[in-house]
């Protein structure tokens, strides 16, 4: 299957807005689905750089958000339909100097499959927390030096 990674068109916010809700409310099981809301993708990336993954056939499969004042990988989120395609590692893949630099990202402790999908990409654990979603594990991308 093929896809292209590219930055987002105007026209392109929407759906990533449509994705971002109903990945979360399908993910994140434990926290009430009202929860979500439509405009939080918009409140949520403010000032990030996005990517996309976008299907041959102009579905967007998936996207990715950094802060990069602080390599700080946001969001990383993918259709139900589309994980397991290597899509999200051809996302990280468009960040700036991967894999040559590090990067951070928070993972929720309850969300078991993006936890694997970091570690299996040599991300490692390197701090805990909390937000209102539940508990999370701060994790890191060191480059092998």
């Amino acid at each position: 299957m093929h896809w292209t990674i590219r930055s987002p068109e105007k026209a392109d916010l929407e759906e990533l807005a449509d994705i971002y809700l109903a990945v979360r409310r399908d993910t994140f099981t434990w926290v009430a689905p009202q929860v979500f809301r439509h405009e939080d993708f918009h409140a949520h990336t403010q000032g990030e750089l996005l990517w996309l993954a976008e299907m041959p056939d102009g579905e967007i499969a998936g996207f990715m958000t950094l802060w990069s004042p602080d390599d700080f990988i946001h969001m990383l989120y993918i259709r139900k339909q589309y994980r397991g395609l290597g899509i999200g590692q051809a996302l990280l893949k468009a960040l700036p100097y991967w894999p040559d630099k590090t990067y951070r990202l928070k993972c929720l402790d309850r969300n078991e499959h993006a936890k694997a999908f970091y570690r299996a990409r040599g991300f490692v654990v390197t701090g805990k927390g909390s937000s209102r979603e539940g508990e999370y594990e701060e994790m890191t991308f060191f480059p092998e030096r």
